[in-house]
């Protein structure tokens, strides 16, 4: 039976990239027979990297049959993941968040989680000298994974050892890394089609704090202004977002990659009691702007306070 290989729901670059770099490997390499698959539409930065690299476009994962063989990439968290995914057999896992709970496996399984920037970082050690042998396309994925979860290597979750990783591919492909992020985010920062509940939905996780159930949403763009013009129309959806999906709150955190920083909507009153208590922040209407706040696992989960 194949092994598919997938990451977490409303995948981003990373969820796109890795499921496809891991299933190259254990097919190219280990001989295997696995499927990247996708739980979700990609967002417009990963669909860029699939397009700039000539990458097929893993299928939309729509129903998981149980004792189906799978391996997890870029999530550990069960709320990401199929609704039944302790069904399946779940073969390996290959992460960089926390740890959170609640997947069961059928025997002991392979699970590597370690304190990186991005999945594909530690995809790339785990091949070892195989690595040398992927091609341009998986080099390629491997990379824009890796300046899209360091931002560039702005991001506070960036470690020397991502930025090792993602130079040494550069050189390879011959890219200069200023000038394919810039495309990178110029595609992330194109929101123009998407919907309210598209944009609050893209790139965004489930977080419990003190029974307060939260969905943390992130837009990282280097055109804010595009994102916070459609601030009170985001405000009406997030009410609707919430409702559907069994939250207490959504909170949206609007990141400018540029300048650092990011802009947290205020819509009421627990908001902004969210953004004092964790950020420190002094709220003076329906945005706050965060100096410094860039990413979501290591500086706005940590701190969430009700």
């Amino acid at each position: 039976m194949t092994t598919l290989v997938f990451g977490h729901k409303s995948p981003d670059t990373d969820s796109t990239g890795s499921p496809i770099l891991w299933s190259w490997y254990l097919n190219e390499v280990k001989g295997e027979q696995t499927e990247p698959v996708l739980l979700g539409e990609p967002n417009t930065e990963a669909t860029f990297m699939l397009e700039n690299w000539d990458l097929p476009k893993p299928r939309i994962l729509e129903d998981l049959p149980a004792e189906t063989p799978v391996v997890i990439v870029d999530t550990n968290n069960p709320a990401e993941l199929p609704a039944n995914i302790n069904d399946a057999d779940i073969r390996a896992i290959i992460d960089h968040h926390k740890l959170v709970g609640g997947l069961e496996t059928k025997g002991p399984i392979d699970i590597t989680v370690r304190p990186l920037a991005c999945t594909a970082t530690i995809m790339v050690d785990l091949m070892g000298e195989d690595a040398a042998k992927m091609p341009d396309a998986i080099k390629g994925a491997a990379l824009t994974c890796i300046l899209s979860d360091t931002l560039e290597f702005r991001s506070p979750t960036t470690t020397a050892h991502d930025r090792e990783v993602a130079e040494r591919l550069a050189a390879e492909l011959e890219l200069d890394i200023s000038a394919y992020a810039a495309d990178m985010f110029a595609a992330k920062s194109d929101v123009s089609s998407f919907s309210d509940v598209e944009l609050i939905r893209m790139d965004s996780k489930e977080y419990e704090v003190d029974g307060t159930k939260f969905r943390v949403s992130v837009l990282e763009t280097t055109a804010p202004g595009v994102v916070l013009d459609r601030k009170a129309s985001l405000a009406d959806s997030m009410v609707e977002v919430a409702k559907e999906d069994g939250v207490d709150q959504v909170l949206l955190f609007v990141v400018d990659i540029l300048n650092e920083e990011a802009t947290l909507l205020v819509p009421n009153d627990l908001v902004k009691t969210v953004a004092e208590k964790s950020f420190g922040a002094t709220v003076d209407g329906d945005a706050v702007v965060l100096p410094g706040i860039m990413s979501r696992k290591k500086q706005i989960i940590p701190n969430l306070k009700v």
